[in-house]
């Protein structure tokens, strides 16, 4: 299932009217949005207009109409762009209406991998009065999910040819389905080792502590039992627990650690307790999985990066990148070269269900071995733009972008085919027929190849005399995907003159730039802060899904608990006994949080091989008066029964 967010920003001009035209094709979509707006005051005003996009969009158009002037917006190398030229702030007259319009194309992402459905829809509408003051998400569901794809998209006539744009473009989409004899040896050991960044930052981050703290109390519940487990915070200085056995006793002086934990170790020095974590003999038989969690950046990412390539062979590494400020090539480059996966934590994601996929992807043999191969007529080459795939999960897209040099024509007739091979003796090959359409694929294949130039770049420090960096600004300026060395300067088109400042800056302070006044619990003021007590921070009340979650056992099974009545919404008479217990709490999660199923999933694995191992004359009660526990929905198996 696909999750599609259109968002919208405002600010101080009225918007009139919105138009959104979104376009889904295989498993990319192409907004177009145009705003409409009034300057409503007295005086002419000059306006910054925000716009939120995913983190992977490539923004392929930009531009706003006012009176009859349409600006728009160009690519250009960010040393030849005047320091008073900028996209993003315009002005606009008394009663003048300006028309903004924004094209961007991004890769969907897949949720609830376990789930299927086939909608067919010929439009979609809004109803009637619809203001955008709020996200509007539209669920996407796909018919053969599994079922890899290639698509083909023709060159631009008019560019350069032997070129990114003037060649055709391949996408290849790969979403895993492995043989259930494979999956069904899910690991049952481990060493699992969380890095939590303890930086000052954090406390100004949207997921700390409280999310931080629940998604570590999911993990250390997901665990299975016979593992060992460890936990580092790191800033400036860092700390942690010796390794230990995955026990209930363990567990639980781990999770009264949790509880304590602040923002208060200074800045972001990951590289030490790195260093710490490879210095220490892996456990036999218990393969190592780091889980590292950060909201910012380092100066050394290239050295951090290279020490976990180097231990590579000792453990995979998932990170988790929290927040707007996070490290794209810190995260993503330590995921590849420890052979595991990158998420990245923004806005309203919940953080919990994007770790538990992680965690999946942890607890479930890793595909190597990855083979590509591509069948192509004699005239045509290839040039893959994707960085080599170095792991692949069940459960995780992978895309692979590559340029097709040589006359790929458009036609019925198949053009070619690639065929794809896993160590697992899968294999699976993919015919393509060439078509035409906007250039996303072109433009999303020059946003990958634009990320690899950067990390490269950025390795050799400015060394090869700044031939990848001169590759790199030619890429992005002939694609028109921005890049660190290029900007968008805004351009008008009737006479194709830069349009010219002077602009006048006003600050407006940021969230981090103000104090929280403890006496009205409200902020103020203009000192910078980072460090304040969390005493002052109003907590909410606790999720009754966390707080069953918090009542389970390390073993997978609920006591007989007040609690735990309250928590599922019964008296403690009616929980008659641990098995009742255990079972009645996976009732409720089957019936109530059946949309975080993502989760809960270990935690109800474990917990239905705790029942199935009881011999006790309850479960067979349980059994037979099961039409009435399992009027929900969900079959005896899925209770261990």
């Amino acid at each position: 299932m696909h999750k599609v967010h259109i968002s919208l920003t405002s600010f101080k001009i009225p918007l009139k009217s919105i138009e959104v035209e979104l376009q889904v094709r295989d498993h990319v979509a192409t907004v177009v949005s145009t705003l409409n707006y009034e300057n409503k005051e007295d005086k002419p005003s000059e306006a910054v207009f925000v716009f939120p996009l995913p983190g992977d969009a490539a923004v392929c158009h930009f531009s706003a109409k006012i009176r009859q002037t349409q600006i728009v917006a160009e690519v250009k190398e960010k040393q030849k762009v005047n320091n008073n030229n900028g996209l993003d702030l315009y002005s606009t007259f008394q009663g003048t209406q300006s028309t903004l319009q924004c094209h961007y194309s991004f890769t969907l992402a897949f949720t609830h991998w376990w789930r299927q459905a086939t909608v067919v829809a010929t439009a979609v509408k809004l109803a009637a009065g619809h203001k955008f003051d709020r996200d509007v998400e539209l669920l996407i569901y796909y018919k053969d999910a599994h079922q890899p794809t290639a698509v083909v998209e023709a060159g631009q006539a008019s560019a350069e040819p032997g070129s990114l744009m003037g060649d055709s473009v391949v996408m290849v989409s790969l979403y895993p389905e492995f043989p259930q004899s494979v999956m069904s040896s899910v690991a049952s050991c481990g060493e699992f080792v969380f890095l939590m960044d303890r930086s000052g930052s954090m406390m100004a981050s949207l997921s700390f502590p409280c999310s931080l703290k629940d998604t570590l109390l999911l993990l250390l519940k997901s665990l299975p039992m016979g593992c060992y487990f460890n936990i580092y915070g790191f800033g400036s200085r860092y700390e942690h627990i010796f390794p230990v056995e995955y026990t209930q006793q363990t567990m639980e002086e781990a999770l009264k650690s949790v509880e304590q934990i602040q923002a208060n170790l200074g800045g972001t020095a990951i590289l030490e307790p790195l260093k710490h974590i490879y210095s220490q003999p892996c456990i036999p038989s218990q393969p190592r999985q780091l889980f590292v969690f950060t909201d910012g950046e380092v100066g050394n990412t290239k050295e951090v990066i290279d020490l976990v390539k180097k231990n590579s062979d000792s453990h995979r590494c998932f990170s988790f990148g929290i927040g707007e400020g996070a490290s794209s090539a810190l995260i993503n480059g330590m995921a590849k070269e420890g052979g595991g996966h990158a998420q990245f934590i923004t806005g309203t994601d919940r953080m919990q269900a994007k770790v538990m996929q992680s965690l999946r992807f942890a607890l479930q043999p890793t595909v190597v071995d990855f083979s590509v191969t591509w069948d192509l007529p004699k005239e045509v080459s290839v040039t893959v733009l994707s960085p080599p795939i170095t792991a692949l999960f069940q459960g995780q897209r992978s895309l692979i972008y590559a340029q097709l040099t040589g006359q790929v024509r458009a036609a019925s007739s198949p053009e070619g085919c690639v065929t794809v091979k896993y160590s697992l003796t899968l294999e699976q090959k993919m015919f393509f027929l060439c078509h035409v359409c906007r250039l996303t694929v072109h433009r999303l294949g020059a946003r990958t190849l634009i990320r690899s130039l950067e990390l490269e770049e950025r390795e050799s420090r400015g060394q090869q005399d700044g031939e990848v960096k001169k590759k790199l600004v030619r890429l992005s300026v002939q694609s028109g995907v921005s890049s660190s060395f290029t900007a968008f300067i805004a351009v008008n088109k009737d006479n194709s003159r830069v349009i010219q400042g002077p602009l006048v800056r006003r600050n407006i302070p940021t969230p981090s730039e103000f104090i929280l006044n403890p006496q009205t619990k409200t902020l103020s003021g203009f000192c910078l802060i980072f460090d304040f007590p969390v005493a002052l921070l109003k907590q909410p009340p606790r999720d009754p899904f966390m707080h069953l979650v918090s009542l389970q056992k390390a073993s997978g099974s609920w006591l007989l608990d007040p609690d735990l009545a309250t928590a599922l919404g019964k008296t403690s008479e009616q929980a008659n006994s641990e098995v009742w217990a255990t079972i009645l709490a996976l009732v409720w999660l089957h019936a109530f949080k059946v949309d975080a199923k993502d989760e809960w999933e270990f935690l109800a694995m474990k917990a239905a091989s705790w029942i199935h191992a009881q011999n006790a004359p309850c479960v067979s009660e349980c059994v037979e008066s099961g039409n009435v526990l399992l009027g929900c929905g969900i079959k005896k198996e899925d209770l261990g029964l």
